[in-house]
């Protein structure tokens, strides 16, 4: 009980970061076909245009190593007080999120470039709470 009374901030960011990017991947998993029409018409414009089934992948595979390393994270500092895992979950979260925000800036989405700076808040605080 002590460990979860001094990682509580550590733990909560990091089940945020696994939900949030477990749910994103699923998502992306399971519906393909209308993530990639839909995000072909939001990029044809962009440099990104002719790019983006591979650009995707990427980001699936970024957004599920980041929710299981998260979790590894959790796992890491309930059963030995030991936060490398929750340290690297942060630093994925975070560099995902700046791919996703260079595509929103890209596509001059700026709302969606607002909402990734939501999530990217949280995650840069969990990065600066596990530098100790």
């Amino acid at each position: 009980m002590e460990t979860i009374q001094d990682y509580a901030s550590e733990l909560i960011l990091l089940l945020f970061l696994a939900i949030t990017f477990l749910q994103s991947g699923a998502d992306k998993i399971f519906d393909w076909k209308g993530n990639i029409g839909w995000l072909k018409g939001h990029f044809s414009k962009t440099p990104f245009k002719n790019s983006v089934p591979l650009l995707v992948m990427i980001i699936l595979v970024l957004e599920l190593v980041t929710g299981i390393v998260s979790i590894m994270g959790i796992y890491g500092i309930l059963n030995t007080q030991n936060t490398s895992m929750a340290f690297l979950g942060a630093l994925l979260g975070c560099i995902t999120l700046l791919m996703l925000l260079l595509g929103q800036r890209t596509a001059k989405d700026y709302d969606g470039a607002r909402t990734i700076v939501i999530y990217l808040i949280p995650t840069v605080f969990l990065l600066f709470l596990l530098q100790n």
